[in-house]
């Protein structure tokens, strides 16, 4: 019965350390112990615009004073575009291809790789000026991407491919949308891969420091791929919570104890 006694300790301390701290499931804490206000008022803004790349759908959406003259600029179907759809989106968008370039009627081939969308509007409407308008036709432009387009894997509820039609998205926002955090994920080490001109770069947020308001990468772009590691606790499997891990070792010990139960009877 010592030897009994013995491995409800040894287990009792292995189980209850597998529980996940409090700390490690709470987001934005001030870690350095700084003034909250102040660190408020500190946080610079540090998302760069974004540039656009291969593969991205831009929506360009050109008006002047006579809307008939800028018919063959805009997409045929745009008086049923339906703004919540993706698909439309990609139908109707003007995609870049390998080489960097959007086709657009009557202005032909554009090099838009590096640029950012008010550097494309602004070079869309000196084309129109220079080829097809007049200063008087009061021309108006808007360039956007086709919804923010993002993947999510991981310990996420709700893992997949996903499009936000919104010009700026944050990490929490972004998690938000795909079912959040499962409680058996790592929120201090979150993975962004992100894609540029030469390639993918790997970066990781710490979700839990408040800190990473101030990262360069707080602001998810286009094509990025969000990741969530797995807590070593889940590989485990006994529990994550202390009810679960309470429920596990009761049932573990009773397990153990009516083997060695039937082995003191032998």
């Amino acid at each position: 019965m010592r030897s009994l006694k013995l491995f409800i300790i040894i287990l009792s301390c292995v189980v209850v350390s597998s529980c996940i701290p409090h700390k490690d499931t709470v987001y934005l804490q001030n870690k350095d112990n700084s003034n909250t206000d102040s660190l408020q008022n500190n946080l610079s803004e540090m998302q760069k615009p974004y540039r656009i790349q291969i593969g991205d759908i831009l929506n360009i959406r050109i008006k002047v004073l006579d809307q008939k003259d800028a018919q063959i600029f805009n997409p045929i179907g745009e008086e049923n575009l339906n703004a919540g759809s993706a698909e439309r989106a990609y139908f109707d968008g003007f995609s870049v291809d390998l080489h960097g370039n959007i086709r657009i009627p009557e202005l032909g081939e554009i090099n838009v790789l590096g640029y950012t969308a008010d550097e494309i509007r602004l070079l869309i409407e000196k084309k129109l000026l220079d080829e097809q308008f007049k200063k008087t036709a009061n021309i108006f432009v808007t360039v956007k991407l086709a919804g923010l387009r993002f993947v999510a894997n991981g310990e996420v509820g709700n893992p997949g491919t996903k499009t936000m039609f919104q010009d700026r998205v944050n990490i929490f926002e972004a998690l938000a949308n795909s079912g959040e955090i499962a409680q058996t994920g790592n929120r201090k080490e979150v993975i962004i891969v992100r894609q540029y001109p030469q390639g993918q770069k790997i970066y990781s947020l710490d979700l839990t420091d408040i800190n990473v308001m101030k990262s360069p990468y707080y602001y998810i772009q286009n094509n990025d791929m969000i990741y969530v590691k797995p807590l070593k606790q889940k590989s485990w499997g006994t529990g994550v919570t202390g009810s679960q891990t309470i429920t596990t070792l009761i049932t573990i010990v009773g397990i153990v104890t009516t083997s060695f139960l039937l082995i003191d009877r032998l």
